[in-house]
Formats: structure tokens, C-alpha cells, sequence
């Protein structure tokens, strides 16, 4: 047996035995979690916190944006509930100022109109020292929420323990193309087994962006950092629902999931699009990650076994796949080991998660082990060595005024004051 036989071998059984332990621990506690998830204690009497909900939008379409805003009107939630649409410098600003007008007569909403782009992050901020309620939801401005998913957030932060809290993510266009039919199950497996296993222990290590509720008196704490977040000097300008959920972590916060919370938000539909987000998504995890390593002392051992699960078994999928390429090229042997332990790894998931999801069609899920394998791997590996780059890169031709606040140096970040934003509303 030669030398790349050996390795490739080797890293593939590795794989295979650190990837089926992980998995089998994961859905253990999701499913844990998903069944605590169905007996929550609603009937509590307690005074309802108030709640900010946050949108920035930047170039959204108008379609989109106002269906995202009908989904925030029709909330069922008894408590004061107040919506603050954030337009971050966009060149359509008129789908704004056409949704104002529709929801002038609406007091819980208010616009505010941003005079240059800045990001996400600080168009998030613009609204809260705007706002003043306990609790903050940000929200996508591509995303539509179920009409009880306020209420169910708000359940969970009853607990003063609890910092940061997500909603579970669908594709809202998920029969569009093939793609945004495997990212829908994408988003469905790293909900129901991901987060769901992470919220056994509290632990949630990324609250997603679409849906994410913060308490207010924590994210006060937290403001600076998360709003000056740097990378080797540079701000970083992505990932900042994962930044912000470390941080939450970091200062003693439980962060938690509720799988009964449907928040749909559309997701790409040509794989361009879906391989700059991933990319974007990659870099973030990564920072992150190191960001949030010493937290493991403090937790489960699951999740030290979570962090290696996803990050050793790429690194060691990726060493067999390169190795087996290798044995093909120069050799002419067929790596079959590696073939068959990574198919038949692939034929198990998918069919547990048709079993836990009772729906078939996660057995096409397998496509996406050709699309991991030859497309998201080499991503990953070029994001590991392009930490430092900070680029947007869905947003790259959005505009010269916006990939010139991305450049500038962390002193020269653009800061608003309260009297360069145009509020309206009440």
C-alpha cells in the first residue's frame, strides 16, 4: 500500500469516526431539545416586556421589503411592540418612503433614512439609540415572520438568564431552483440539529441575523465592542450576528433556540450568490471560533466535541478527498474506500433527517455532499487564508460610496449622530 493510499485511508476513517460520533451526539440533544421545545409554560402572568424590532435595508426590493413589514404589522404580540426601518444609504431609497406612507397612520412604526451607507452594524445601532424598549429583534429586511414569533421569543427571554434567542430559519423561495431547495434543508439541519443540540446547553454559538432577539440591558454592555469589532486592525464588517452572539456568551449569557418560532427569509438562488455568502459566512466563522474558544472551558463537553466536529472533520474530509484525487491521477487507482465511506455516510444522515424531518425529500440532500466536496471545501480553505479580508462581496457593485466606507482604516469608521439621521414616523 503506498503512501496515498495510507493517508487517504486514514483521513476518511478518521472522518468518518469523529463526523458519526459528533452526529449521533448532535441529534441526541436536538431532539431533546425539540421535545422540551413543545411543553413551554405559557400561562406565567408576568408585565410583557417591550419590544424594539429592528430592519435595516439597504437596495431592497420593494416586493420584498413590504412583505417583510405586513408580517411585523400583524404580530400578535399584547405587549408594546415598535418597528424601527433603518434605510442604510440605498439608491432605492423610494421603497422606504413608499412604505412610510403606507404605515403613516401605524404608531408603532418608524422610519429612519441613514445619508450614506455605513453597514448593517451600524445601521442596527442608528435604531437603538433611537429606541428604548427591553428587548430588540433584528430582522432582515428579506425576511417574514410568523404571526406568533415575537410572542414565542419573548417566552424564552423571560428567563433573565438568557442574552440572545433565534427563531428557526426556512427558505421563503425555496421552490425557485434546486438550489434554493437544498439550501432550505440546509437551513432545516442547521436549526433542528446545530442549534437545537447548542441550545441544550445554552450555548447557541450563532444567533442568526434573519431573526434574533437581544436583551437590550446586555447589548447596552456590549455596544462598543460590537460595534468596533476589528480583525488584524481592519473593522469587520460581516458576521455580526455571530460576533455579537460570542459576545453575549462571553459576558455570561445564555443564548437559546426556539424551534417553534418560522421565520422564512429568501436565500440565493444561483450558486454566484450562494458561494459569496458562504465565503462571507466562512470568514466569520473562523474569527469567531478563535474569539470564542477559551468559552469552552466553562461548557458541556459537547461543546468542545461541536467545535472539532465542525472544524477538524472538514479539514480531515478535505485531506482524504485531495489525497484520493491524488491516488486517481498519479496511479490510476480508484480511491474506493473513500468513495464508499463518504456515500455511505451521506445515504445515513440524509436518511435520518428524512426520518426526524418525515419528509422525503431530504434524501436529495445528498447533492450537496458533491457540492461540499468540490465547492464549499476549496471556499473554506481560501477563507481560512483570506481572514483579513473584510470585503462584502455581494455588494461589491453596489455601489463606489459603499466600498469606500468598507476601506477606510477602523479611526476613520463613519459614526452617525442622532442629527444626521432623518426620522419619521411618530
Amino acid at each position: 500500500m503506498t503512501l496515498l493510499e495510507t493517508t487517504s485511508i486514514a483521513a476518511v476513517s478518521l472522518y468518518g469516526l469523529i463526523s458519526t460520533a459528533y452526529r449521533s451526539v448532535q441529534v441526541l440533544h436536538a431532539r431533546r431539545t425539540l421535545a422540551s421545545g413543545t411543553a413551554e409554560n405559557t400561562d406565567e402572568e408576568r408585565a410583557l416586556p417591550s419590544v424594539d424590532i429592528i430592519v435595516p435595508s439597504f437596495n431592497e426590493k420593494p416586493r420584498v421589503l413590504s412583505d417583510c413589514l405586513a408580517s411585523l404589522a400583524n404580530q400578535d404580540y399584547p405587549g408594546a411592540l415598535r418597528v424601527y426601518v433603518v434605510d442604510d444609504g440605498s439608491r432605492n431609497a423610494d421603497a422606504v418612503v413608499a412604505e412610510q406612507i403606507v404605515y403613516a397612520g401605524d404608531a408603532r412604526f418608524e422610519f429612519i433614512m441613514l445619508p450614506r451607507n455605513v453597514g448593517k452594524r451600524k445601521a442596527q445601532i442608528a435604531a437603538i439609540s433611537r429606541s428604548s424598549g427591553d428587548l430588540i429583534l433584528n430582522v432582515d429586511s428579506d425576511t417574514t415572520l410568523a404571526s406568533d414569533v415575537v410572542s414565542k421569543l419573548t417566552q424564552k427571554m423571560r428567563d433573565p438568564a438568557v442574552g440572545a434567542v433565534m427563531g428557526q430559519l426556512i427558505a421563503s423561495n425555496h421552490d425557485d431552483t434546486w438550489l434554493t431547495r437544498l439550501i432550505d434543508m440546509e437551513y432545516w439541519l442547521a436549526c433542528n440539529e446545530e442549534r437545537a443540540a447548542q441550545g441544550r446547553f445554552g450555548a447557541v454559538m450563532c444567533c442568526c441575523g434573519p431573526c434574533a432577539m437581544y436583551r437590550r440591558s446586555a447589548f447596552l454592555v456590549l455596544l462598543d465592542q460590537y460595534e468596533t469589532q476589528l480583525y488584524r486592525g481592519k473593522p469587520s464588517d460581516f458576521g455580526e450576528d455571530r460576533h455579537l452572539t460570542i459576545l453575549m456568551l462571553s459576558a455570561g449569557f445564555r443564548t437559546e433556540y426556539v424551534p417553534s418560532a418560522i421565520a422564512a427569509t429568501v436565500v440565493p438562488d444561483r450558486m454566484s450568490a450562494y458561494l459569496r455568502q458562504q465565503l462571507r459566512w466562512a470568514r466569520s466563522t473562523f474569527r469567531d471560533t478563535l474569539l470564542g474558544l477559551h468559552l469552552l472551558r466553562g461548557m458541556n463537553w459537547y461543546m468542545t466535541l461541536d467545535v472539532i466536529g465542525q472544524n477538524a472533520g472538514p479539514l480531515l474530509l478535505a485531506l482524504s478527498v485531495l489525497t484520493g484525487i491524488a491516488q486517481f491521477a498519479l496511479m490510476g487507482s480508484v480511491p474506493w474506500w473513500v468513495i464508499a465511506t463518504i456515500g455511505s455516510m451521506t445515504l445515513i444522515r440524509c436518511g435520518v433527517a428524512a426520518y426526524r424531518a418525515r419528509q422525503l425529500r431530504f434524501l436529495g440532500f445528498s447533492l450537496h455532499t458533491l457540492v461540499n466536496v468540490f465547492l464549499l471545501l476549496p471556499l473554506k480553505a481560501y477563507a481560512l487564508c483570506t481572514l483579513s479580508n473584510s470585503d462584502w462581496l455581494s455588494r461589491g457593485s453596489e455601489g463606489s460610496a459603499s466600498g469606500a466606507v468598507r476601506k477606510q482604516k477602523a479611526s476613520e469608521t463613519p459614526r452617525l449622530t442622532a442629527s444626521e439621521a432623518t426620522f419619521g414616523g411618530e
